[in-house]
């Protein structure tokens, strides 16, 4: 086991690498240096790390000589291109990018679900999709306790998600309106999806769209929390289905998700399991009017769990409400704890 590990993070001027760079300075895992890695464009910006000044690199092949651990989070192609050349430098990548995810050979992780096939990696761990995460960690106690046979979720995503400019297009648009402008005469140039034909505003509004649209008329992202969850839990007959909505919150994606139990249990049991589960907070008292909230939740790297209550015509189905901060839990801290378990496991080759 190392004493210390030579670290990259790549796309680090970007909303995930900024955060990692944060987790990393939080860390118990041992490091010896820091590399920030970037575009062409971003090189030679400096960024502080535990108060010091480090220059932001241009990535290349070479980047990775005499690196053991590479966080890449610059989007799927720069992962396509530069993941392998990485792994065969002998750097163990984790890949917070949909470019791995359901490779049959890369291991797609939350560590407090599934740690154990880290063992089965081969270079490259994958991270999963940020909405993905939290509803797997706010799940993994109640499958072991009864089982689980169907999920439904509903989740209410923050425009962070969707990358900094998105966030500022929000921010302008909400100016927009409050100043008076009307509504075809918004800055619309980003969301929902950049790529897509159609821009929509999300100040003032929620859009049933993240990511294209795919088969099924299900979008990318839906059919990322589909497939990742048979994936994650390893059962490919575990019946799933999202709806995905962006809403005009800055961090933290919230999720309404439905359950239903192989085995009979109860409500009480069900808090009972998450309460003690790791990286769960439990905030359910309706009395008191307490549940997780999104701006409570940013900056935190729990997830938050509450409105549990079984279904009122389906005797084993379940609701639950689950809030993460989807810059840290769904994406740099998860990768962080990642490489943290790794380290435990004596899995990172150095």
């Amino acid at each position: 086991m190392s004493d210390g590990y030579n670290v990259a993070v790549v796309g680090a001027t970007g909303a995930v690498g900024t955060k990692l760079i944060e987790m990393l300075e939080q860390t118990n895992l041992p490091l010896k240096n820091v590399k920030l890695l970037a575009s062409q464009r971003s090189a030679g910006r400096k960024l502080l790390f535990k108060g010091a000044g480090i220059f932001v690199e241009e990535l290349t092949a070479d980047s990775f000589d005499d690196v053991d651990i590479a966080f890449f989070s610059a989007g799927g192609s720069t992962s396509q291109k530069f993941a392998s050349e990485a792994v065969n430098r002998g750097v163990v990548v984790i890949d917070n990018t949909s470019q791995f995810r359901m490779d049959k050979d890369t291991p797609l992780v939350v560590p407090e679900v599934n740690k154990e096939t880290l063992k089965q990696h081969q270079g490259i761990i994958a991270n999963p999709n940020c909405s993905t995460i939290q509803m797997m960690v706010a799940l993994k106690p109640i499958k072991e306790l009864a089982g689980i046979d169907r999920i439904i979720a509903s989740t209410y995503q923050a425009v962070s998600g969707a990358g900094a400019r998105a966030v500022e297009e929000v921010k302008q648009q909400s100016r927009e309106i409050l100043d008076g402008e009307l509504t075809e005469n918004l800055t619309t140039e980003i969301l929902p999806v950049a790529s897509d034909k159609k821009h929509y505003p999300l100040a003032f509004n929620a859009l049933a769209q993240i990511d294209e649209f795919a088969e099924e008329d299900y979008t990318k992202e839906e059919w990322k929390m589909v497939n990742e969850t048979k994936k994650i839990m390893e059962d490919s007959q575990i019946k799933v289905s999202a709806t995905c909505v962006r809403v005009p919150v800055i961090t933290s994606h919230s999720e309404s998700i439905y359950i239903e139990t192989i085995e009979q249990t109860s409500v009480d049991q069900i808090r009972d399991s998450l309460e003690k589960a790791p990286g769960i907070v439990v905030e359910d008292d309706p009395s008191q009017q307490v549940y997780p909230q999104a701006l409570n939740s940013v900056g935190k790297k729990e997830t938050f769990v509450g409105r549990i209550r079984q279904d009122l015509d389906i005797e084993d189905g379940y609701h639950l409400w689950v809030v993460s901060d989807n810059l840290l839990k769904g994406a740099a801290w998860n990768s962080v704890q990642i490489a943290e378990t790794l380290h435990e496991m004596d899995l990172v080759r150095v």
